[in-house]
């Protein structure tokens, strides 16, 4: 059934894929500016043997001793094939579980991404990603770009959704080419008409809900509204506590009303803004499917066993917004009349919309980020060469220390 209703929604997508000769792979993706390593790699050199710190840094967690955040930098910079990305990934799981786990360095993580993207290690980077509480590995806005694009430019729009919800659990949608860059991902895969898991449709929907949320245009709202109508799903399906269990989400009741509160404010508007109709197509979907599942179960045709499981997810609370779900397909039906007259359903499909919205848009949003990056090297550098003249300064001290004691120790033997 699933499929069946995104195939209703992405049609049009499709066509206007194949229709339009101006959509070709990279066209509205980053630019080579953006993606250039040339102010990366102008960064100071810091030369150093590979096997000479992974022996140190053996030797230091031998002796139940912190390694120092700036090691495991020099390591990560320092990597030169697709083997030491494995041999680096497990000093940071070790560095994460250290005394010092709290101080991995934002360049660090940086230049991790970059260095699997370079040696051909980038299941290597997602996996550390998606399992970033044991590595560490929190990238800022410019390092998720990277990442997501260089998935969409290969045409892998499920991982590049995958680096996309974990944008959405950092809740770091703040640059409008990560809004586009996320937006375009999901809208690119929503279209081939994958075969959705329920804990997929949830993490697909917060992230074009949060995501919509931070663009107030057709697309914004379309995004919003099929987030809603996602979670919605799942909040019916498999209560509430489902929906938001470890997701940046609000906790109460209520997503189909909310996608209903989506159309209603469109209606309401007196500019241009309008709905994607095949946005409408999904929900009406969505709802013939939720209806047709509710009267299944009222009809008794679910096993004890079925009727026992679903008792132990779905409590009262639950049960009562389930019983609005009539309530909800009226409502809908007439806002979407009430869309439908007031000419506010734009008859370009979601994945349409947001390339356009990529087109126009994407370029001019890169100049800000490419400044700020460029500062955000530098300050790094700035960071690094402190770190490093302490790292000196300890060193110089422990060895006057050293001297100072062999020095007390030769005199009292003289005595």
């Amino acid at each position: 059934m699933a499929a069946s209703v995104w195939k209703r929604c992405v049609t049009a997508a499709v066509k206007v894929k194949c229709l339009s000769p101006s959509f070709s792979a990279r066209r509205w993706l980053l630019s080579a500016a953006y993606t250039d390593t040339k102010v990366w790699e102008a960064r100071e050199k810091d030369p150093q043997n590979l096997a000479v710190l992974a022996t140190t840094m053996d030797r230091t967690y031998d002796r139940n001793l912190p390694v120092s955040s700036l090691t495991v930098s020099r390591f990560v910079d320092n990597i030169s094939s697709r083997e030491e990305v494995d041999q680096a990934e497990y000093y940071l799981y070790k560095f994460r579980h250290s005394p010092n786990c709290w101080y991995l360095r934002d360049w660090t993580i940086h230049s991790w991404i970059r260095q699997c993207l370079k040696y051909g290690a980038r299941e290597k980077a997602l996996h550390t990603l998606k399992n970033k509480v044991q590595y560490g590995i929190f990238p800022d806005d410019f390092t998720f770009n990277l990442f997501i694009d260089s998935y969409i430019k290969d045409g892998d729009f499920k991982s590049a959704c995958s680096v996309v919800e974990e944008v959405m659990l950092q809740e770091a949608f703040d640059l409008p080419t990560t809004q586009i860059l996320s937006l375009y991902a999901l809208g690119s895969f929503l279209a081939t008409r994958p075969q959705l898991s329920v804990s997929e449709e949830r993490a697909l929907g917060a992230s074009l809900l949060i995501c919509g949320l931070k663009q107030d245009n057709t697309v914004g709202l379309s995004a919003q509204l099929l987030g809603n109508a996602l979670l919605g799903k799942v909040e019916m399906l498999k209560g509430i506590h489902a929906v938001f269990k470890g997701m940046p989400l609000f906790w109460s009741h209520g997503y189909l009303g909310r996608a209903l509160a989506v159309m209603e404010r469109v209606a309401a508007a007196s500019g241009d803004v309008k709905l994607s109709k095949d946005t409408l197509d999904y929900i009406n979907g969505l709802l013939q499917e939720l209806s047709s599942t509710s009267d299944s179960d009222s009809s008794g045709e679910e096993s004890a066993g079925e009727e026992e499981k679903k008792e132990d997810i779905v409590d009262e609370d639950d049960q009562a917004e389930q019983a609005k779900l009539p309530q909800y397909v009226s409502r809908f039906k007439e806002l979407s009349s009430q869309l439908e007259s007031q000419d506010k359903l734009d008859p370009a499909s979601f994945q349409a919309l947001v390339t356009t919205l990529a087109q126009q848009n994407l370029a001019a949003a890169e100049k800000p980020d490419l400044e700020q990056y460029k500062s955000r090297v530098q300050a790094w550098e700035s960071e690094n060469r402190q770190l490093i003249q302490r790292e000196k300064e300890m060193r110089e001290k422990a060895e006057q220390e050293k001297q100072e004691r062999l020095a007390a120790r030769a005199a009292a033997q003289q005595v």
